[in-house]
């Protein structure tokens, strides 16, 4: 008897497009010509989280030649619950991405959850095999069983909430799979220190995917480094986040969990509650338990390449923070709110920084929710105001005022402002920013954002939130993982896990 061999699914690809060859003519774009890459040559991904930032992403990333989406995950099958910008912004990017203007115009509400990720890998493929459709995409429920049965799968991108990001990127990299991950890269920090060093001594191939070229920095930088504003002794960060509701206590409700939606794995390593609407889908980065705040949401775009191009190496060695307070009325006397569970409406934050090789110590200070600093003189004297993201360094010389999104900065001394022209584009037109991490994965190199660059970032925001939650200025020892001057504070650098999802 013949023995039949098992081919895997990079064998399979390439033989699909050779079949389709011989039965009909295939667009350039397909089979040949610029941009082509060989079906054995793709990155094979495996794509855990299926919500509306992850089928946003995955709209604009399926596009990429040089990869194939081949496995989607989410532990919710399929609702129409979900929260996001604008009613119609996940539903235009699936339609732009397939070339179809109907697609979900039956759908009521925000769609999501792996029935759409799969839906959308295999009618995008499909639109390039002679039949029309395409069946080369699985789906799963639980990331544990992805990884147990795709044998063949190159990478693993994670846009699940933030405290499922440890879980599956270590899962992953003991599978020995190169991994991608949405901000941050955990949400406590015994996991984002485990997950950096299990990067590392792995050597397999990782990237944070809050990295950019931001070419203003360079020249921040230069400033800086000329002595322009003098002295830098501030560093203020702000941004109008959050962009969800952000709850003071758990909800009290107990509402059934959704049809087809495991709530077991959906929780993860965090302690057993009951479901609630309030903590899944875009409002999960508000609690503690979930998310990371504003912070870690937005933070990390303009931190962690601010970092880099600095030459900030280790994280801050304290921290201070404010937030927000509120109160509640009980039988008409108004008894202030104790909130341990979730971040404030709004809070404050300063970070102390020792000395580096090309920087004095100095002070960052992280605003949110509404929250930035004064608007300085040179500005009032214009008649204009802070905008409602931005980052300033301030010198005991002048100050620089930049953009959050990137827009060129102005530098302001003695002398007056200075607006520059003609800084370099961040990225060469029409170049997909996804290749900065495909290109690393396919090469078998670190990304420029790798998790291996990211602890200093990492490791001070997360320092922030624990600062909030101990209502203390809190001290920092890296080497160690310990606060050391409120022994009750380093309870926030870990997290109580439930029976199996123990790291």
């Amino acid at each position: 008897m013949t023995k039949t061999r098992k081919i895997n699914r990079r064998e399979f690809l390439g033989s699909a497009a050779t079949a389709s060859l011989a039965l009909t003519v295939i667009p350039r774009r397909v089979l040949g010509g610029p941009g082509y890459v060989a079906p054995s040559d793709k990155i094979t991904l495996g794509y855990i989280g299926c919500g509306t930032q992850g089928l946003r992403e995955m709209a604009a990333l399926i596009t990429n030649p040089a990869l194939q989406i081949v496995s989607v995950c989410d532990p919710n099958k399929f609702t129409t619950n979900y929260v996001d910008w604008s009613s119609n912004d996940v539903r235009n990017s699936i339609r732009n991405a397939l070339g179809d203007k109907t697609w979900g115009e039956t759908i009521k509400g925000i769609p999501g959850g792996r029935d759409i990720g799969q839906e959308l890998v295999q009618k995008y493929y499909g639109k390039s095999v002679v039949s029309g459709t395409y069946k080369g995409c699985t789906s799963y429920e639980d990331f544990r069983e992805l990884l147990e049965k795709e044998k063949d799968i190159d990478a693993i991108k994670i846009m699940t909430p933030d405290h499922l990001h440890t879980p599956v990127a270590m899962a992953s990299m003991k599978k020995g799979k190169h991994v991608v991950t949405h901000k941050p890269i955990a949400n406590r920090m015994h996991e984002a220190k485990l997950t950096i060093e299990t990067a590392r001594k792995s050597g397999l191939s990782t990237h944070l995917l809050a990295y950019s070229k931001r070419p203003e920095y360079d020249l921040i930088k230069n400033w800086i480094s000329s002595g322009a504003i003098g002295k830098l002794k501030e560093i203020h960060n702000w941004s109008n986040r959050p962009m969800w509701p952000q709850w003071q206590a758990n909800p009290t409700e107990r509402p059934p969990v959704p049809k087809d939606f495991n709530w077991d794995l959906w929780l993860g390593p965090v302690p057993d509650r009951p479901y609630h609407p309030n903590y899944t889908h875009a409002v999960f980065r508000g609690w503690y338990d979930f998310g990371a705040g504003s912070i870690a949401d937005m933070g990390h775009y303009s931190l962690f390449p601010l970092f880099m191009t600095l030459g900030i190496t280790t994280p801050a060695i304290s921290a201070e923070a404010y937030g927000t307070t509120t109160c509640a009325l009980q039988n008409n006397v108004a008894v202030g709110v104790k909130n341990d569970v979730a971040f404030p409406l709004s809070c404050i934050i300063r970070f102390k920084f020792q000395a580096h090789t090309d920087l004095e110590a100095f002070d960052l200070y992280w605003y949110d929710g509404g929250m930035k600093p004064a608007t300085p003189d040179e500005l009032n004297s214009s008649g204009a105001s802070l905008e409602r993201e931005g980052l300033m360094f301030v010198g005991d010389k002048g100050k620089i005022i930049g953009g959050f999104r990137g827009e060129n900065p102005v530098i302001y001394t003695g002398n007056g402002s200075i607006a520059p022209a003609g800084l370099p584009a961040k990225e060469i037109p029409g170049e997909d920013p996804n290749n900065v991490w495909i290109n690393a994965f396919k090469n078998k190199t670190q990304s420029p954002g790798s998790f291996i660059y990211a602890g200093p970032v990492t490791e001070t925001i997360l320092l922030g939130a624990v600062a909030l939650r101990a209502g203390k200025k809190v001290d920092y020892d890296t080497a160690n993982m310990k606060i050391t001057n409120v022994p009750e504070a380093n309870q926030y650098l870990v997290r109580e896990y439930r029976k199996g999802w123990e790291m």
